[in-house]
């Protein structure tokens, strides 16, 4: 009301030049103010801002019929081999599990067939090439180190713990000193086989059917004595992002019936790398799988765990990819139980195996003592907590004015209508005012 009276007032003013002179000494401090927040925001300005007029296009084209409420089954983040990443309205600010997507050069979005593969090498006459070049031992005692709790990184904050009537779900969260944040899961299924579960994460052909955030998937290698793969897959990212590509190596070792798959990131010479999407090269996204009693407790192994261990640099800012992730993690998860239970009817149905799941059900048998022996050359060092925010470790604050002039940059540079700058603002007011709370 105090705008509106101030703005009566110099209309009322007698000739039309003391309107305009009142009218500019009106508007010259809103005018100091932005011209400091775009000065501020564009020396603070973050280098994924730099987006290409082409890219926004592309985004904004793909983007018809997409959710901008829901993070994509896919966070990777905390579903098996996706961190399926986070939601506008999550974050409402930006990571949404990562929403709204451009087709790729010399990709068509909805590709959904796995071309032909290589086979490499891998025989027992060069055992120690296979092993160091895409997945080796060193990634299972690794895994098997994160699935005890050994491996020496920071204690695991837990974020969640939800449930349905046939899935129970919790996720856990640390910060190392240098890297993204590591992401932690357990999901357990009623009713389901780890074989089934294996092949059902290993599946990409039928992963598209219900992750919307994966546009492409293809075989690039495969070894048909160890199960070896090495995929690329393409993944949609916010309508301001380009789309993310990831060259990824994955195997699966088998204890009992209990199942060790790893999947990272590795080099690929083969596949050049493009402006769009872009490469990410650090990536893993690795789980455990196994049967466990079933919550009706009938005392019957019908149930199976899968335990994800997930982080990746996605080009994002780490602080404003943790927020999108919490706020759309149960939504993305919520989309894995409805594709499992698709999956078990095709395959009861007889439908024949996709390439992938065949490969799936190749993997390499180790013994319970073989385990056993990392287990007792590990330590425990860590344990898990609740999260809490009097237990946190104290944060860098970010100053608001840095924020709001990052955001006056952003923008001006992606320039695209008043709804794009609108959530940018409320984005930014939001992050703003948790940024002590960070």
């Amino acid at each position: 009301m105090a705008l509106v009276s101030a703005l009566f007032e110099i209309f009322q003013r007698p000739t039309i030049w003391d309107i305009l002179t009142e009218l500019m000494v009106f508007m010259a401090p809103l005018g100091v103010a932005t011209i400091v927040g775009v000065v501020v925001g564009w020396a603070w300005k973050p280098k994924w801002v730099n987006l290409t007029t082409d890219s926004l296009d592309s985004s904004s084209r793909s983007k018809n019929g997409s959710s901008l409420t829901e993070w994509p089954a896919s966070f990777s983040c905390l579903i098996p081999s996706s961190l399926t990443i986070p939601s506008l309205d999550s974050l409402k600010l930006l990571l949404t599990s990562c929403i709204s997507w451009l087709p790729i050069n010399g990709l068509e979005e909805g590709n959904s067939t796995l071309s032909p593969s290589t086979t490499f090498d891998c025989s027992s006459s060069k055992p120690e090439k296979a092993e160091t070049a895409v997945v080796g031992k060193d990634d299972l005692e690794h895994l098997c180190r994160i699935v005890e709790e050994k491996d020496g990184g920071p204690a695991w904050i837990q974020m969640m713990d939800r449930s349905t009537p046939t899935m129970g779900y919790r996720a856990w969260r640390r910060d190392p000193e240098n890297g993204p944040p590591q992401y932690r899961s357990s999901t357990i299924f009623e009713d389901a086989t780890t074989e089934m579960v294996r092949d059902f994460f290993w599946d990409d052909e039928f992963r598209m059917k219900w992750d919307d955030m994966l546009t492409h998937a293809e075989i690039l290698e495969e070894c048909p004595t160890t199960g070896t793969l090495v995929v690329q897959w393409v993944r949609k990212f916010p309508f301001f992002c380009s789309d993310r590509e990831y060259i990824i190596g994955r195997r699966i070792w088998e204890s009992g019936r209990s199942y060790y798959c790893v999947t990272k990131g590795v080099p690929c010479p083969s596949v050049p790398r493009r402006n769009k999407p872009r490469r990410v090269d650090l990536y893993y996204s690795s789980w455990h799988i196994r049967a466990v009693e079933s919550k009706r407790g009938d005392g019957q192994m019908t149930a199976c765990e899968v335990l994800l261990f997930h982080h990746e640099e996605m080009g994002i800012p780490w602080e404003i990819a943790k927020l999108g992730i919490r706020q759309g993690m149960w939504g993305a998860v919520k989309k894995i139980e409805p594709g499992l239970r698709a999956y078990q009817r095709e395959r009861e149905s007889s439908a024949p195996l996709s390439r992938c799941a065949f490969m799936a059900q190749i993997n390499t048998k180790i013994s319970a003592d073989y385990l056993d022996s990392l287990e007792s050359t590990r330590s425990s060092s860590s344990e898990v907590e609740t999260l809490n925010s009097s237990e946190e470790k104290p944060r860098r604050n970010i100053p608001k004015l840095l924020v709001i002039g990052g955001a006056i940059a952003l923008t001006c540079s992606l320039d695209r209508g008043l709804l794009t700058k609108a959530v940018i603002f409320g984005v930014a007011r939001r992050f703003g005012n948790i940024g002590k709370k960070l």
